[in-house]
């Protein structure tokens, strides 16, 4: 069942979107995503996911995906950055769990534990990648034992960094200034309450100037909720602080990662939301959450209700007045992103496909400024009927700027031009996708938008 929401919409209820508006939906609607790893680098916060495959019953994870948003409600998908195939020394096609990235002297570091073989990394000069293996073996595995999992790394302000992983048990060492070796022995902290598994490591400074060190963890299974300790050092010893979110029958699994970024800060988590909206039943096929976290003065943090109970609101505005890339969203549910034409020959570019009668697109906050665009580009493909790409304002079926129709191209992209009313100031803009035909499914594929004044 592709959609109960799509279900609702193709009925006209025009409500579904504003459901799906009112409540904190999984930020990733395109692919199943898990243990996410927020950085910020300039005014960018890259995130990395694993990736549940859409058969997923149990943990079926290939490779590492990266998201980027400059706002925190509009993110752009640039697919698969790094996969299991990278490190030549393992050789199964299972088994990409929970990554952590961080940048240094230009170089991004990814560390990946594939489960039961330890943790590798991955090097490279760009946060897009392509990331190659500089070792050609695991940076850490005890071979004893499969708990080297969900690395936190972390550059302190003294230079030194360090890495936290395992469950049940919490395992940190010191790596050397190349990011790629250990300094020291590997160091067993004493067990922290309620800790499972997933630390995210960090730290910063109370309201009194005090500077306290974080572990954000996915505290006792299960359900899974995020608990947190705080230290006055790195290394510890770690006092529980209590849960950041509390265990809840909502979700089961649970992994954390926490930024700072552009004055505020959040907290990310996963959930099972996304699949829930198919089946009632379990399966591991989860979905990337985020809310908005705040500290009181002393540093420790105010509980969060479960993700969808909270807010995450825009930061900023989207600029429209330039290429967009179409796998840019707020909202996709029941589409697909991918590099590959499943109908025909292989395109290294990344797009949205899987586009079905009555899916959208929504962008929020798009800052049209008070003259307003003019015009709207789109660059598209079809091998069959085609389709048309109505473009609404503020709701699914909100006012009608302009609409293009999108014949067969013959699986050429073809760019389309419409002029477009209405496009001035701050709006919520839906990408909406109708039939013209007998066909119902797959219309066409789509590439990338812009609007002109």
């Amino acid at each position: 069942m592709k959609h109960l929401l799509l279900t609702a919409l193709l009925s006209g209820m025009s409500g579904v979107s504003l459901w799906a508006q009112s409540i904190n939906m999984p930020i990733i609607q395109t692919k199943y995503t898990a243990d996410p790893a927020p950085y910020v680098h300039g005014d960018t916060v890259y995130l990395y996911t694993t990736h549940d495959e859409d058969y997923s019953e149990g943990f079926m994870m290939k490779d590492w995906l990266l998201y980027t948003s400059t706002d925190m409600v509009n993110w752009q998908d640039h697919g698969v950055v790094a996969s299991l195939k990278d490190f030549p020394w393992y050789k199964g096609d299972n088994g990409a769990w929970a990554e952590c990235v961080v940048e240094r002297n230009g170089k991004w570091y990814m560390y990946c534990p594939i489960h039961g073989h330890g943790i590798g990394v991955l090097v490279s000069d760009s946060p897009y990648g392509p990331f190659k293996d500089p070792l050609g073996h695991p940076l850490v595995w005890r071979q004893e034992h499969w708990y080297d999992i969900d690395p936190s790394v972390y550059i302190d302000d003294d230079g030194q960094a360090y890495m936290y992983w395992g469950n049940p048990y919490t395992y940190c060492v010191k790596l050397k200034e190349d990011m790629i070796s250990i300094d020291g022995d590997i160091m067993t902290m004493d067990r922290i309450d309620d800790y499972q598994e997933g630390p995210w490591f960090w730290a910063r400074k109370n309201d009194k100037g005090e500077k306290w060190y974080y572990l954000a963890f996915a505290s006792t299974c299960c359900p899974e909720g995020i608990g947190y300790a705080m230290s006055k050092s790195p290394t510890g010893p770690w006092k529980h602080m209590g849960h950041i979110m509390d265990h809840t029958p909502r979700t089961r699994g649970n992994h954390p990662g926490i930024i700072d970024y552009k004055g505020k800060s959040y907290c990310f988590g996963l959930t099972y939301d996304l699949f829930r909206l198919e089946s009632s039943r379990h399966a591991e096929r989860r979905s990337v959450s985020a809310a908005e976290m705040t500290y009181n003065a002393d540093g420790t943090i105010k509980e969060l209700p479960y993700f969808q109970d909270c807010k995450l609101e825009q930061i900023g505005t989207f600029n429209p007045y330039r290429r967009v890339e179409a796998e840019t969203m707020a909202w996709g549910y029941g589409l697909k992103t991918t590099r590959e034409n499943p109908s025909g020959p292989w395109n290294e570019t990344l797009f949205v496909t899987d586009i079905d009668d009555g899916e959208y697109i929504l962008v929020r906050g798009i800052d049209f400024g008070k003259k307003g665009a003019l015009k709207f580009h789109a660059s598209c493909s079809s091998q069959l009927y085609g389709g048309r790409m109505e473009i609404r304002l503020d709701a699914v079926d909100g006012p009608l700027a302009g609409a293009i129709d999108i014949p067969n191209t013959k699986f050429k992209y073809l760019e389309f031009i419409t002029d477009v009313t209405q496009c001035n100031g701050v709006r919520d803009v839906y990408f909406v996708f109708k039939s013209t035909s007998i066909q119902k499914k797959n219309l066409f594929n789509f590439d990338w938008w812009k609007f002109d004044k």
